[in-house]
């Protein structure tokens, strides 16, 4: 630097050209911006899945009336959980006070299903039709105890707000399959329970071109989709390109690579109002195919209808799709509020993975349905012959996956007796996270971001990719 330089015009200079890189990048050059750790070309080895469809089921379902059987709690009903099996763990504060925690047996019954003899609820009779797509693990667990954090940490892999969520890491990572669309959409579905924020689809640190895109079920899909009044597409165009040009000059001037995202958001933005009205027109899909997913798919807005929407996307090659649906956090009256949460997703979730089977595109789609944490053995308030409710437990819980490079008709992993502790097989999130990028050719040591001095990545330091998960185990 020259001795009339100041440290701010340097910073400018030579941030121009990352911001320039970034520009380039983001509108299909291919170039490499100095301090990223992507994957070369993509992947670090061979992937089994292109893409992921994330069935998120917000509030924490009860895997013990749904996938964890335990009928030896019909003979414990009532009795107090021995401090043997809780070991002094940690409890929220809506059950810490109770005098006594009394085992609650599940009302619904459970039998096996197809080849493999997976044992399901009764609550799910079309999840049951596609047991043997379906590698079942028992055996999460994870480690915030409330719904907020523990959202977060399923999606960011950490409990605290302002890191990227896994979409944002594998557009980050893998990038688009389709110019026209974004790479991670997300949709939200259901009614109650805990709010779901944006920061949950969002970007964190990672530049701000990487962050899902929220779909709406009202009016337009994306927020200012069509032109004004009196706008045409000419107009339109004309316009993006001066203001492009304008933004072409402050990114010369100031160098922040934000400004290359937003002519790129611009962009697909403009591009969008031609692929996301065809996306969202279910009216050419046949008549059997509503019939598979439930009259429900027909209604914009519900589970059904944003099943068929992520069958759509996945067609379309998004690679990142999320479906939020909420309703799940069952502190009271759970056997009659479960049934009502299955009976709006069972159908819809079963006739996704069919679906994608059917149309070949099982193979390549990874499908993963699954709460943040599961709920308690004890009973949370009153306990009746037929009712009950259960309190949040991060200890052990249950999630399915299909398709994308998993053992379909697997169960993986054992809780106690009780299913209260993990006995066999333990995997944290941080492994579910390094197992799910594995499936995507992403060596989750290796996807890495510089940020405020150091490296970060979706796992951090920890995670261990489980190979027992996989359709064919790795020999390297």
């Amino acid at each position: 630097m020259t001795p009339t330089d100041t440290r701010r015009s340097f910073l400018t200079r030579t941030s121009t050209a990352l911001g320039t890189a970034a520009l380039a990048t983001l509108l299909g050059r291919d170039v490499a911006v100095a301090g990223h750790r992507q994957p070369e070309d993509g992947l670090h080895h061979t992937a089994r899945a292109k893409r992921v469809i994330y069935l998120f089921q917000s509030g924490g379902p009860s895997q013990l009336d749904l996938f964890d059987h335990k009928p030896g709690l019909v003979d414990r009903q009532g009795q107090d959980l021995p401090a043997s099996i809780r070991m002094g763990q940690r409890l929220t504060g809506m059950t810490a006070t109770q005098d006594a925690f009394p085992v609650a047996a599940s009302t619904f019954r459970f039998a096996r299903h197809g080849e493999s003899g997976l044992e399901l609820s009764e609550l799910l009779p079309h999840t049951a039709k596609v047991a043997d797509e379906l590698c079942l693990v028992k055996s999460l667990h994870t480690t915030a105890i409330n719904h907020d954090p523990a959202i977060t940490f399923l999606q960011t892999g950490a409990q605290l707000a302002g890191r990227p969520s896994v979409g944002a890491w594998l557009d980050y990572g893998l990038g688009s399959e389709n110019e026209d669309l974004p790479a991670y959409v997300a949709m939200v579905s259901g009614s109650g329970g805990q709010p779901l924020y944006d920061r949950l689809w969002g970007s964190g640190f990672l530049p701000s071109r990487y962050q899902g895109v929220k779909f709406r079920s009202v009016g337009d899909p994306v927020p200012f989709l069509s032109n004004p009044p009196g706008v045409d597409a000419g107009t339109r165009r004309r316009f993006l390109d001066d203001l492009r040009a304008l933004n072409e000059l402050g990114l010369e001037s100031i160098g922040d690579p934000e400004i290359a995202t937003r002519v790129a958001q611009y962009e697909l933005a403009f591009r969008m109002q031609s692929s996301v009205p065809e996306l969202t027109d279910l009216s050419a899909e046949p008549k059997h195919v509503f019939e598979a997913y439930g009259e429900d798919a027909r209604k914009p807005g519900t589970f059904a209808h944003n099943c068929l929407l992520a069958r759509r996307l996945a067609e379309r090659g998004v690679r990142f799709v999320q479906l939020f649906h909420r309703g799940w956090d069952q502190h009271r009256h759970l056997p009659r509020d479960i049934a009502k949460q299955c009976a709006d997703t069972d159908q819809a979730s079963a006739a996704l993975v069919a679906d994608l089977k059917n149309r070949g595109l099982l193979d390549d789609t990874l499908v993963v349905w699954g709460g943040e944490f599961g709920r308690t053995v004890y009973c949370q308030g009153a306990l009746t012959r037929d009712d009950y409710g259960r309190d949040h437990h991060p200890r052990c819980f249950s999630v399915w996956m299909a398709g994308g490079g998993v053992r379909g008709g697997h169960v993986h992993g054992k809780t106690d007796d009780f299913g209260y502790n993990v006995v066999e097989n333990p995997v944290h999130v941080h492994d579910f996270h390094a197992t799910l990028l594995h499936l995507l050719g992403i060596d989750h040591e290796r996807l890495t971001f510089p940020f405020q001095g150091r490296d970060f990545r979706l796992t951090d330091v920890h995670g261990n990719v489980v190979d027992s998960l996989l359709a064919n185990r790795r020999t390297t």
